[in-house]
């Protein structure tokens, strides 16, 4: 986060990984959910959630609410 300048107070606020649980199944739903939850809670509008998902493979989804 350093080398790339990001802000902690705006990267991965809720804890992560296990901190967050894994639900099997539901992992994308989860944090999804969680990320809506904390813009929300936090007056904004715009979000990125990620997912490793093995294989060196991943996904991600921004997310913008009113």
């Amino acid at each position: 986060m350093k080398d790339i300048g990001l802000d902690h107070a705006k990267v991965n606020v809720n804890g992560g990984a296990c901190a967050l649980g894994h639900p099997i199944g539901a992992t994308g739903a989860r944090i999804t959910t969680t990320l809506i939850y904390a813009l929300r809670e936090r007056g904004l509008k715009r979000g990125v959630a990620t997912l490793c998902i093995g294989g060196g493979e991943a996904v991600a989804i921004g997310i913008e609410i009113d």
